[in-house]
């Protein structure tokens, strides 16, 4: 280690220090120390979301003026340059920057304990704005979750903040991203309580709750502004009525049976490009270019169908659903887009209900050539604009019927939609209802929202427990779960729990079961670990169900030896791993004990932790809680 790392490590616990102490001099607890650092993490987050924004609807802005000046059969070349400056990145920078992010911070919670290399981070930034800056089916919000999530984790890194406030400190960068992205603190916190860290205590919603103010005070003061993403003028004429509930139920429904189509199109979309690249034996670099190629192609296909007009060069405007989709999104929530006027505007699509739902086909089919060949985006912008256009098609259906009361208008039901899909794909009716409620800033249809968003929900987890962000997670094996008692278990080490020592004198498979029997009326033992002869590596065990079976044959004893009762099927568990993870094991195996190896060598045993250890140490962190 250099004289600069030595330096280093104690300079940061120097500082660690000082926060603490001023925080209890304020009155605050021990921990509370960490809404200090959230406050910064939210500010030095907000900082690279607006850099990364800007980044992408520049490029994003750029895309759309070339393609509307190119022939019509050049639309594939724009999303494929994309998609090979994206290859070249993830394959060489970092393979996790894949896909939508969000489950990637999960994983990363939930098996690592929330460390998440910075590289990570930076390779997720210039991926995404490569992939959706030049057109790829995809939203801002993953990469920034994973940003900021990138941030707090390596902020806490530097601090050297133990395991269980690491999650805290990943939780606040993702706020902090959603929040400034966004301009929605609220649904920010939200979304990290209620999707991430699926923990509402207040010692870690408190410091999430500053990083997500910071960054939106910091956002605001930068850009100098503070007005909601999505403008609905007209919308805020509009008066719910007591004879829609009906049709907002409906509609719930289908965003709830849509929204399990879009989270099975791209989990269906993984396992076939995995098998077409191996299939083909396709390079990771050109992975994302394949996907770019078919979206271009999809491109052509909807010009030619929807006949939008060309550009200078003989192209065509480039297709609602490239790139995010905001300005489609921004149409569709006005209701001059549906009064009869000529679509003439930033972001018009055709507003013929066929066009609107093959439009939604199209989206979802787009989406999933992006992300699962490869591309790197975000999930949550192709979920709000699937809800607008469905809930659009929806109004417009309920207008040919005679069904839309006066004073209505589908613009309404699109910003339903929105809510209702998001609330399906994410099983997080909260976060969608505030989400869309601050995208707007639209208190007159809330109430709609509200029961549309809890509907689809209900719709979505009746047909698949999943959500977009835990399917492929379960996939891998991975057990989300669903309550605040399995985040706790992901908090508790092994090495936290009384680890019972080995016998002094090691057993080895060579000698006689009377060894065992004698060891243990001697140690109060019930099992025992079976080492190596030569090398001392873990090789087994015999445990106390095995030696009662074999006492009933009390004559057969002289002439057994430890072998024939050792068994190799049980797994060792390691230090760091977490209570989740081992009580899955003793579930899974219906042993009392298991053998805990070294962190440095796990050939190496170095004691036995039991179940009724791991439930009593549980039990004490649940009345500490």
């Amino acid at each position: 280690m250099s004289d600069a790392d030595t330096t280093k490590a104690p300079r940061t616990l120097d500082l660690r220090r000082m926060l603490r102490h001023a925080a209890a001099r304020l009155g605050f607890e021990q921990d509370w120390y960490l809404i200090v650092i959230g406050a910064i993490i939210g500010s030095v987050t907000a900082l690279a979301a607006m850099g990364f924004a800007w980044a992408l609807h520049g490029l994003e802005h750029k895309t759309f003026e070339a393609q509307r000046a190119m022939p019509l059969w050049l639309m594939p070349a724009l999303p494929m340059a994309g998609a090979l400056v994206t290859g070249l990145l993830t394959y060489f920078g970092a393979r996790e920057a894949r896909g939508h992010g969000v489950p990637n911070v999960m994983k990363a919670l939930i098996k690592s304990n929330g460390r998440i290399p910075l590289r990570v981070g930076l390779v997720k930034a210039l991926a995404s704005i490569a992939t959706v800056g030049s057109g790829g089916s995809g939203g801002p919000e993953g990469p920034i979750v994973q940003i900021g999530s990138t941030l707090g984790s390596n902020f806490g890194k530097v601090l050297h903040i133990n395991k269980e406030q690491m999650s805290t400190l990943v939780g606040c960068g993702a706020a902090a991203g959603m929040a400034s992205i966004f301009n929605a603190p609220i649904a920010g916190v939200l979304f990290c309580l209620e999707v991430l860290l699926r923990d509402f205590s207040l010692k870690t919603f408190t410091p999430i709750l500053v990083a997500s103010v910071f960054s939106s005070a910091v956002t605001q003061a930068v850009l100098g502004e503070n007005q909601a993403i999505f403008q609905t003028p007209g919308v805020h004429d509009y008066a719910f009525s007591l004879m829609e509930i009906p049709s907002y139920i409906l509609l719930g429904v289908v965003c709830g049976v849509l929204s399990v189509g879009l989270s099975k199109s791209l989990h269906a979309g993984d396992e076939w490009f995995a098998s077409l690249f191996k299939r083909f034996k396709v390079h990771p670099i050109a992975r994302p270019v394949v996907g770019a190629f078919m979206l271009g192609l999809l491109g052509i296909l909807w010009a030619v169908i929807a006949q939008t007009p060309g550009g200078n060069g003989g192209g065509a405007e480039p297709p609602p659903f490239f790139a995010d989709g905001y300005r489609s999104i921004t149409w569709l929530l006005s209701p001059e887009a549906f009064n009869g006027a000529d679509n003439m505007g930033e972001g018009a699509i055709p507003i013929a209900i066929w066009l609107l739902l093959l439009l939604v086909v199209f989206k979802i089919v787009a989406t999933t050539m992006t992300l699962s060949s490869g591309g790197s985006g975000g999930a949550f912008a192709p979920s709000l604009f699937v809800g607008a256009v469905l809930g659009a098609a929806f109004g417009r259906v309920l207008e040919l019927l005679h069904l839309m009361p006066f004073g209505g208008s589908p613009a309404a039901y699109a910003v339903v939609g929105m809510a209702a899909v998001i609330a399906g794909t994410t099983h997080a009716p909260l976060t969608a209802i505030l989400m869309l409620f601050e995208l707007t800033r639209d208190v007159y249809i809330l109430l709609p929202v509200m029961l549309a968003a809890v509907i689809a929900t209900v719709v979505a987890q009746l047909i698949d427990r999943d959500s977009i962000y835990t399917a492929s997670l379960r996939r891998e094996g991975i057990n989300v779960g669903r309550s605040q008692d399995l985040t706790i278990l992901r908090r508790i080490p092994v090495a936290s729990c009384d680890i019972m020592p080995l016998p002094k004198e090691p057993i080895y498979p060579a000698d006689p079961l009377s060894k065992l029997i004698e060891m243990q009326g001697r140690h109060l033992a019930t099992d025992f670990v079976i080492v190596d002869q030569t090398t001392g590596k873990y090789m087994g065990m015999v445990t106390g169900q095995d030696i009662r079976t074999a006492l009933l044959d009390r004559e057969a004893i002289p002439l057994l030896l430890v072998a024939e009762l050792m068994r190799t099927d049980l797994p060792t568990v390691g230090r760091e791993e977490t209570l989740d993870t081992v009580i899955a094991l003793f579930s899974r195996h219906d042993v009392s004990s298991l053998c805990v190896v070294s962190p440095i060598d796990h050939t190496l045993a170095m004691g036995m932790v039991t179940r009724t250890d791991v439930m009593k140490r549980y039990q004490r962190v649940l009345e500490e809680s």
